[in-house]
């Protein structure tokens, strides 16, 4: 059965507004929402709390990747990265041509031991919270001893499925809509009756479930009640917010590291990385190293959100990259929880700044929130929503054999969408190369592909030469955790030493922050760009459709190969 178009032509489409189409990128940690004539998004953390029925489960979801315990073999590895990070450290130059320095530990412990906390302010008691949820940045507000449970709907990068209260689909679907659909009426005061009248694009992990999408897009047209929408994937959207047309995309979030070769507005799949570490990961080892030199606000405590979010703002405001910074350097920060008086800290740092962010390059640092894993986009099962997919055409595709056996590889299909019978009726169809649910790349135990090693190897996935020189030349670096000074410039230089030598004249680009967007911003803004295109038209899925066709239509539409 053929699928109708829906016939939204050009001049159709030009004329809805773009304040009448909203943009939702959902992360680990914030949920970016806004109309896509918005210069920015709302930004709101994306969790919910709950009050507990009385004799309720306990459960709080963490709002920092949590740290394992700490064993004699997990501080020995600790240790042993540090010492080498600090070593590479100590090799380097400053811009002056003067070798860097360490400060040894011992020594900024000493200080950090006298500091003592200074009164600052009184201090205000907790807010009152009367309502049985509540959502987003509020929860912030919410006394720790009082009987609610935290959760956020997404952990590294997808749904945050468990088996503890709240981790089921249902219950994380349930969720996104009561943060999504109060960010909406509160925050951009459109009220929910309305939503038939708007548009809504959704911004999707690189590497995706289908049945997840199957559920989102649900939630948008059935549940939310938007009239359209569309799925886009964010390392697309980051391509149109930068304003390039192709490149090898790097989004360091909070809990994930994805990397992706976009061409033309198409992720190619068997580029597609995604890390299990973020800035979360390398907040837990700046908070491991400050602690190993008497971090003075002595009370620190992961399980307390506002102490976490403390953390976040000293790795924002203290860490760099910056070779020319050593030697100690005295800090101050306050502390301002409800209930108590609000207190100055002067702390002392040394390269433990710098060693953090380095920890994306030296990954066993990152073993202090526990083993991560790298995955791929593999093959995915059917749903008997949508019987004719590619699945369909593996299954019933005649298979001749090639004289040539290498032939088979250049004749697979890259997926549904391209997987059409060509003219010729003995042609092959072969679709073997279609996803499946995230899957692992085979790696040692233990073993984390770092930043550096992870684009080379995306990179070095792409199908043609021509490709992998464009995306040496064109590499774009996004997300809430690249808001780290030198960054780039050590992410160049470690490229640089390790591009393979047929592609070394090409003059390697990174580019941060383009077009002065706010880098954790550029995936939103490039999807309310797309939004707003004439060829998006044809993208647009409207209820009675969804309803109808269901996953084959999405199929069908995806700005995205199936």
């Amino acid at each position: 059965m053929s699928v109708p178009t829906y016939d939204a032509g050009p001049e159709h489409f030009q004329q809805f507004p773009s304040n009448r189409i909203i943009v939702i990128h959902p992360g680990s940690l914030y949920v970016r929402i806004g109309r896509a004539s918005d210069l920015l998004p709302v930004k709101q953390l994306h969790c919910i709390a709950r009050k507990r029925h009385p004799g309720g489960k306990i459960y709080r979801d963490p709002f920092v990747p949590p740290s394992v315990p700490k064993t004699k073999e997990l501080i020995e590895e600790l240790e042993e990265c540090r010492l080498q990070i600090s070593h590479t450290l100590q090799s380097c130059m400053q811009s002056h041509g003067g070798r860097r320095y360490a400060t040894p530990p011992q020594q900024i412990a000493a200080f950090n031991r006298r500091s003592l906390p200074e009164p600052a302010a009184d201090g205000e008691a907790w807010p009152q919270v009367q309502c049985d949820l509540v959502v987003g940045d509020l929860v912030l507000d919410v006394d720790p001893e009082l009987p609610y449970n935290v959760h956020f709907p997404f952990r590294r990068g997808d749904f945050n499925l468990h088996s503890e209260v709240g981790g089921s689909i249902s219950s994380v679907l349930n969720d996104l809509f009561t943060i999504w659909s109060s960010i909406i009426e509160y925050k951009l005061g459109i009220p929910l009756m309305e939503l038939v009248k708007y548009r809504c694009v959704l911004l999707i992990p690189d590497i995706y479930s289908r049945s997840h999408l199957k559920y989102l897009t649900s939630l948008l047209l059935k549940d939310l009640g938007f009239g359209h929408c569309f799925l886009v994937q964010e390392s697309v959207g980051a391509t149109f917010g930068a304003g390039i047309g192709s490149a090898c995309v790097v989004d360091i979030g909070d809990q994930k590291t994805a990397i992706s070769c976009v061409e033309d507005g198409i992720s190619h799949k068997t580029t597609r990385l995604r890390m299990d570490y973020g800035a979360g990961d390398v907040c837990q080892a700046l908070s491991w190293m400050f602690h190993k030199s008497a971090f003075p606000y002595k009370n620190w405590n992961e399980n307390v959100p506002r102490d976490v979010f403390l953390m976040r703002n000293l790795y924002q405001d203290f860490c760099h990259i910056n070779l020319d910074v050593c030697g100690p350097q005295e800090k101050t920060f306050l502390v301002d929880h409800p209930g108590d008086i609000v207190n100055k800290y002067t702390l002392q740092v040394g390269d433990e700044c710098i060693i953090s962010p380095l920890s994306l390059f030296y990954t066993d640092l990152l073993k202090i929130t526990g083993q991560k894993t790298t995955k791929i986009q593999t093959r995915q099962p059917s749903d008997a929503e949508d019987p004719f997919d590619a699945e369909f055409l593996r299954e019933t595709g005649r298979k001749r054999e090639p004289a040539d056996p290498t032939a088979n590889e250049s004749q697979q299909f890259e997926g549904a969408n391209e997987s059409q019978p060509t003219a010729n009726p003995d042609d092959d169809i072969v679709v073997d190369t279609l996803e499946n649910g995230p899957g692992e790349v085979t790696l040692a135990p233990g073993q984390v592909l770092s930043l550096d090693a992870a684009i080379l190897q995306s990179i070095d996935c792409c199908p043609t030469e021509e490709l992998k020189r464009k995306m040496y030349s064109s590499i774009l670096i996004v997300g809430g955790g690249v808001k780290v000074h030198g960054l780039n410039l050590w992410l160049q230089n470690k490229l640089a030493l390790q591009i393979p030598y047929t592609y070394k004249t090409e003059q390697l680009e990174i580019v941060t922050s383009p077009k002065d967007i706010d880098p954790a911003s550029t995936v939103w803004k490039g999807a309310a760009v797309m939004s707003c295109l004439e060829s998006a038209a044809e993208l647009w899925i409207n209820q009675m459709e969804w309803n109808r066709y269901g996953l084959k239509i999405l199929r069908e539409r995806a700005p995205f190969i199936w």
